[in-house]
Protein backbone atom coordinates (compact mmCIF):
# COMPACT_ATOMS: atom_id res chain seq x y z
CA UNK A 1 0.00 0.00 0.00
CA UNK A 2 1.14 3.46 -1.00
CA UNK A 3 2.26 5.46 2.34
CA UNK A 4 0.87 9.19 1.67
CA UNK A 5 1.90 12.25 3.38
CA UNK A 6 -0.10 15.57 2.91
CA UNK A 7 1.55 18.81 3.73
CA UNK A 8 -1.12 21.81 4.30
CA UNK A 9 0.94 24.91 4.15
CA UNK A 10 -2.26 26.81 5.45
CA UNK A 11 -1.54 29.44 8.04
CA UNK A 12 -5.00 29.04 8.97
CA UNK A 13 -6.01 25.50 10.44
CA UNK A 14 -9.34 24.46 9.01
CA UNK A 15 -8.30 27.45 6.35
CA UNK A 16 -10.01 26.68 2.73
CA UNK A 17 -6.66 24.49 1.67
CA UNK A 18 -6.29 23.02 4.58
CA UNK A 19 -10.05 21.50 4.72
CA UNK A 20 -8.93 20.18 1.37
CA UNK A 21 -6.24 18.85 3.08
CA UNK A 22 -8.72 16.75 5.77
CA UNK A 23 -11.31 15.79 2.93
CA UNK A 24 -8.10 14.36 0.83
CA UNK A 25 -6.95 12.28 3.80
CA UNK A 26 -10.45 11.25 4.92
CA UNK A 27 -10.67 9.49 1.75
CA UNK A 28 -7.34 8.04 1.42
CA UNK A 29 -8.33 6.87 5.20
CA UNK A 30 -11.43 5.43 4.27
CA UNK A 31 -10.43 3.46 1.46
CA UNK A 32 -7.49 1.78 4.24
CA UNK A 33 -4.24 3.68 2.74
CA UNK A 34 -1.83 4.92 5.37
CA UNK A 35 -1.55 8.54 5.29
CA UNK A 36 -0.79 11.10 7.35
CA UNK A 37 -1.10 15.23 7.78
CA UNK A 38 1.24 17.55 9.04
CA UNK A 39 0.09 21.19 9.70
CA UNK A 40 2.82 22.95 9.01
CA UNK A 41 1.83 25.90 11.43
CA UNK A 42 2.52 23.79 14.01
CA UNK A 43 5.96 23.24 12.87
CA UNK A 44 9.41 25.05 12.91
CA UNK A 45 10.89 25.43 9.72
CA UNK A 46 13.79 27.98 9.88
CA UNK A 47 14.68 29.86 6.21
CA UNK A 48 17.46 27.87 4.36
CA UNK A 49 20.35 29.67 4.81
CA UNK A 50 22.51 28.50 1.62
CA UNK A 51 25.50 27.29 4.10
CA UNK A 52 25.59 23.91 2.22
CA UNK A 53 26.62 22.00 4.80
CA UNK A 54 23.96 19.22 3.67
CA UNK A 55 24.39 19.34 -0.01
CA UNK A 56 28.47 19.80 -0.33
CA UNK A 57 29.14 17.79 2.59
CA UNK A 58 26.19 15.54 3.17
CA UNK A 59 25.53 16.51 6.89
CA UNK A 60 22.72 16.94 8.35
CA UNK A 61 21.15 20.23 8.45
CA UNK A 62 23.01 22.14 11.54
CA UNK A 63 20.04 23.91 11.66
CA UNK A 64 17.38 22.69 15.19
CA UNK A 65 13.95 22.66 14.01
CA UNK A 66 11.76 19.88 12.74
CA UNK A 67 12.20 19.93 9.19
CA UNK A 68 14.61 16.86 9.37
CA UNK A 69 11.28 14.99 11.17
CA UNK A 70 9.12 16.47 7.91
CA UNK A 71 12.00 15.55 5.50
CA UNK A 72 12.48 11.76 7.23
CA UNK A 73 8.37 11.52 6.50
CA UNK A 74 8.74 13.04 3.27
CA UNK A 75 11.42 10.01 2.02
CA UNK A 76 9.18 7.47 3.44
CA UNK A 77 6.47 8.46 1.54
CA UNK A 78 5.80 6.57 -1.84
CA UNK A 79 2.73 9.82 -2.33
CA UNK A 80 2.78 13.45 -1.24
CA UNK A 81 0.25 15.68 -1.30
CA UNK A 82 1.35 19.47 -0.92
CA UNK A 83 -1.13 22.07 -0.07
CA UNK A 84 -1.66 25.82 -0.07
CA UNK A 85 -3.44 28.91 -0.66
CA UNK A 86 -2.21 30.97 -3.03
CA UNK A 87 -1.53 34.78 -2.31
CA UNK A 88 -0.01 36.86 -5.34
CA UNK A 89 -0.75 33.58 -7.79
CA UNK A 90 1.92 31.69 -6.27
CA UNK A 91 2.38 29.10 -3.16
CA UNK A 92 2.46 30.62 0.54
CA UNK A 93 5.65 31.49 2.04
CA UNK A 94 5.20 28.42 4.34
CA UNK A 95 5.36 26.04 1.48
CA UNK A 96 7.98 27.59 -0.75
CA UNK A 97 10.30 27.43 2.98
CA UNK A 98 9.54 23.83 2.91
CA UNK A 99 10.39 23.49 -0.85
CA UNK A 100 14.32 25.18 -0.19
CA UNK A 101 14.74 23.16 3.22
CA UNK A 102 14.42 19.86 1.00
CA UNK A 103 18.18 20.92 -0.87
CA UNK A 104 20.16 18.33 1.29
CA UNK A 105 17.85 15.06 0.31
CA UNK A 106 16.83 16.31 -2.80
CA UNK A 107 18.42 13.64 -4.29
CA UNK A 108 16.88 10.98 -2.15
CA UNK A 109 13.41 11.56 -3.49
CA UNK A 110 13.18 9.20 -6.27
CA UNK A 111 9.88 8.13 -7.80
CA UNK A 112 7.26 9.95 -5.77
CA UNK A 113 4.01 10.68 -6.96
CA UNK A 114 2.31 14.25 -6.10
CA UNK A 115 -1.21 15.56 -5.64
CA UNK A 116 -1.00 19.30 -5.28
CA UNK A 117 -4.19 21.12 -3.84
CA UNK A 118 -4.29 25.05 -4.26
CA UNK A 119 -7.24 27.87 -3.06
CA UNK A 120 -7.87 31.34 -3.83
CA UNK A 121 -10.23 34.00 -4.28
CA UNK A 122 -9.39 33.79 -7.89
CA UNK A 123 -11.81 32.26 -9.87
CA UNK A 124 -10.04 31.80 -12.45
CA UNK A 125 -7.50 28.48 -13.24
CA UNK A 126 -5.76 29.46 -15.72
CA UNK A 127 -4.22 32.24 -13.54
CA UNK A 128 -3.59 29.65 -10.80
CA UNK A 129 -1.18 27.64 -12.94
CA UNK A 130 1.54 29.59 -12.05
CA UNK A 131 1.33 27.99 -8.65
CA UNK A 132 1.65 24.65 -10.27
CA UNK A 133 4.56 25.92 -12.87
CA UNK A 134 6.39 26.67 -9.37
CA UNK A 135 5.42 23.41 -7.52
CA UNK A 136 6.60 22.03 -11.01
CA UNK A 137 9.88 23.58 -10.81
CA UNK A 138 10.21 21.40 -7.48
CA UNK A 139 9.87 18.29 -9.40
CA UNK A 140 11.89 18.99 -12.34
CA UNK A 141 14.67 18.49 -9.57
CA UNK A 142 13.18 15.26 -8.40
CA UNK A 143 13.85 11.42 -10.30
CA UNK A 144 10.96 10.09 -11.12
CA UNK A 145 8.18 12.09 -9.54
CA UNK A 146 5.25 12.34 -11.40
CA UNK A 147 2.02 14.71 -10.91
CA UNK A 148 -0.90 12.50 -10.28
CA UNK A 149 -3.68 15.01 -9.82
CA UNK A 150 -4.49 18.70 -8.81
CA UNK A 151 -7.17 19.81 -7.04
CA UNK A 152 -8.58 23.56 -7.25
CA UNK A 153 -10.51 24.90 -4.83
CA UNK A 154 -11.32 28.87 -6.14
CA UNK A 155 -13.60 31.66 -5.28
CA UNK A 156 -12.95 30.64 -1.82
CA UNK A 157 -11.13 33.61 0.16
CA UNK A 158 -12.63 33.43 3.85
CA UNK A 159 -11.97 30.09 5.80
CA UNK A 160 -14.96 27.97 5.43
CA UNK A 161 -16.00 28.83 2.21
CA UNK A 162 -14.37 26.11 0.23
CA UNK A 163 -17.66 23.76 1.99
CA UNK A 164 -20.19 22.81 -0.68
CA UNK A 165 -17.54 23.72 -3.58
CA UNK A 166 -16.94 20.79 -5.56
CA UNK A 167 -12.95 20.82 -4.80
CA UNK A 168 -14.29 18.74 -1.47
CA UNK A 169 -15.75 16.26 -3.52
CA UNK A 170 -12.53 16.07 -5.45
CA UNK A 171 -10.09 15.97 -2.75
CA UNK A 172 -12.27 13.46 -1.25
CA UNK A 173 -11.79 11.35 -4.14
CA UNK A 174 -8.16 11.89 -4.93
CA UNK A 175 -7.94 10.15 -1.45
CA UNK A 176 -9.79 7.68 -1.94
CA UNK A 177 -8.23 6.54 -5.19
CA UNK A 178 -4.85 7.22 -4.08
CA UNK A 179 -3.29 3.99 -3.48
CA UNK A 180 -4.26 2.46 -6.79
CA UNK A 181 -2.48 1.95 -9.95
Amino acid sequence: MKKTLILSSSPRRGGNSDTLCNEFLRGAREAGFPAEKIFLGDKAIRYCTGCSVCSLYGKPCPQKDDMSEILDKMLAADVIVMATPVYFYTMSAQMKTLIDRCCGLYTQMQNKEFYFIVTAAEDDQKKMERTIDTFQGFLDCLDGATIKGVVYGLGVWHAGEIKGNPAMQEAYDLGHKVGEA
